[in-house]
């Protein structure tokens, strides 16, 4: 291990930075119990929704399945992503697709349907290996700058006209 050399980021190069492998388990682990709480979250709307007579340890006894579903799908899904990440050396969207293939076939399998789980492993992989091909982020991978100049662009200044109209006399004191 000492005589390894270290990782160089050849960012400046023009080369892709080089892969730093991923800790699977510990991934997996922590992603497990990030999605038992929001599994915790559901559960307890699924026992507030329901009639029972469990009260509040419905949450655990009636729907308590849903803690365990939910980190069973973040586990897998981390899981999966370290791993094809680490094998292929490489981090892109196709890890991206492994893991929610993975993730998207544990719940069709939840449903005991195989066709279900294809089809889910299907569409859970395509969607997260989408989201990864496009930048992981829902807005884009601008920064402010960027983005307060393309919203200078997009609306448009009102005419001159508009902009004299509005303006208030000098010496007027607001109301």
């Amino acid at each position: 291990m000492a005589s390894e050399e270290p990782q160089v980021n050849n960012t400046t190069t023009g080369q892709e930075p080089a892969f730093v492998p991923r800790p699977a388990i510990y991934n997996a682990s922590m992603v497990a119990m990030q999605s038992a709480g929001v599994g915790v979250l559901v559960s307890a709307v699924q026992n507030a929704l329901a009639q029972h007579n469990a009260g509040a340890m419905g949450i655990f006894t009636r729907t308590g399945g849903t803690i365990g579903f939910f980190a069973a799908l973040g586990g897998t899904f981390a899981l999966a992503d370290s791993v094809s990440a680490n094998i292929r050396e490489k981090d892109d969207a196709v890890n991206g697709f492994v893991g929610g293939c993975s993730a998207g076939a544990l719940a069709g399998l939840r449903a005991r349907s195989i066709p279900t789980a294809v089809m889910a492993c299907g569409v859970m992989g395509g969607l997260v290996a989408t989201f990864d091909a496009t930048g992981r982020s829902f807005t884009g991978s601008e920064d402010a700058e960027d983005r307060e100049a393309r919203r200078r662009r997009f609306f448009k200044k009102p005419p001159p006209f508009l902009e004299k109209a509005f303006e208030k006399p000098e010496g007027e004191v607001a109301p």
